[in-house]
This record gives C-alpha cells, sequence and structure tokens, in this order.
C-alpha cells in the first residue's frame, strides 16, 4: 500500500500524477516551507513569497493532468518559483518604468488636446455662471478674482464697506458652488 509519508519525491510525483490527492498534499507539506524561505531570501517580502508559493502549487496542481512533470520534483518545483519570481521582477520594473513616465509626463505638464478641450468647456461653464450673478456680486467678484485686487481696493473703488465687499464675495462662491459643484474649487486655484 502506498504511504505518502514514507516515499521518495519520484513515488510521490507518480502518485500525484496518477491522481491521489494524498501524494499532492505531501508534497505541499514538504516543500512549501523550503520554497517559502527560497522565496522570502529573493523577494525580501513575506507576503509576496507567500502569494508565489501558493502560485507554483496552483500551477503544479493544473498540471497534474499533463502526465509529465520534470523529475526530479525539487529541481522542477524550484524552477518554477524561480521562474514565478522573475515574471514578478520583470512586471515591477515595466509597472515601475510605466509609473516614472507618467509621472514625468504630468510634471512636464504636458497640455494634451482632450485636456485642453476640457479646460475650455470648465473655464466656459464657469465663465457662464458668473455672467447669470446679480450683478453688483458679479462685479465684487470679478474685480477680486480676476484682476486681483483685495477687499479694501475693492470697497474704495465701489464706494461700499469691506464687510459688503466679503459678503459679496461669500455669497457669490456660495451661488457658483450650488450651480457648479466642485468646479469651482479648481476655477478659484488658478484664477
Amino acid at each position: 500500500m502506498f504511504k505518502p509519508s514514507d516515499s521518495s519525491d519520484d513515488e510521490l510525483l507518480a502518485a500525484f500524477i496518477g491522481g491521489d490527492r494524498k501524494a499532492y498534499q505531501h508534497i505541499y507539506e514538504r516543500y512549501w516551507q523550503l520554497l517559502y524561505r527560497f522565496s522570502r531570501k529573493m523577494l525580501q517580502d513575506d507576503s509576496i513569497a507567500k502569494d508565489v508559493v501558493q502560485e507554483v502549487f496552483t500551477i503544479l496542481w493544473t498540471k497534474r493532468n499533463d502526465h509529465y512533470i520534470a523529475s526530479p520534483l525539487a529541481a522542477y518545483l524550484y524552477t518554477l518559483t524561480r521562474n514565478r519570481i522573475l515574471d514578478m521582477v520583470k512586471h515591477a520594473k515595466v509597472e515601475n518604468r510605466y509609473l516614472e513616465s507618467l509621472h514625468h509626463f504630468i510634471e512636464l505638464n504636458h497640455s494634451t488636446p482632450d485636456r485642453l478641450y476640457i479646460q475650455k468647456e470648465l473655464y466656459d461653464q464657469i465663465e457662464k455662471e458668473i455672467q447669470h450673478l446679480p450683478e453688483k456680486m458679479r462685479l465684487v467678484f470679478e474685480m477680486s478674482r480676476k484682476h486681483n485686487k483685495s477687499n479694501q481696493e475693492i470697497a474704495d473703488e465701489l464706494g461700499i464697506t469691506n464687510k459688503t465687499v466679503k459678503n459679496q464675495l461669500s455669497s457669490a462662491l456660495k451661488l457658483l458652488k450650488n450651480k457648479l459643484g466642485d468646479s469651482i474649487n479648481i476655477y478659484l486655484m488658478f484664477f
């Protein structure tokens, strides 16, 4: 009778390929810790190392019906593990290059046609809503945001109090925020 615990790797592998689930379980118990330490040493990350070993055993399980798993079993499992680690490292390098390229693109602040179109649409929508503000409120808002005048300069120029200027600006922002939502915040950052 076949006893997985007393069996050699070759006997375990033959039983596993023959459909014995206990043989697979014993292979898992025999090699999981060894493959984990190998992965951990290569990757320097516990969680990723565990994932790699789990994937290796998943691959082994899916190949059970191929009836060809290279012997010796230990070498086959180590090769699967090493290849999976190399794939992950290669993928991480590609991902890092992509992220660096994207970050560089954003830093250079390239204006793409889509971005320019969206900016123009947003600006036009905000300008339209500003034009719908009550006349005095619109004038105070434009003097503040477009002409960069202080509240006191606006008050002096229009012959109103500083408090009235503050109230008009506050009311204008509330009205615009109700109409435009957070889009007004983007506008205020740039204008």
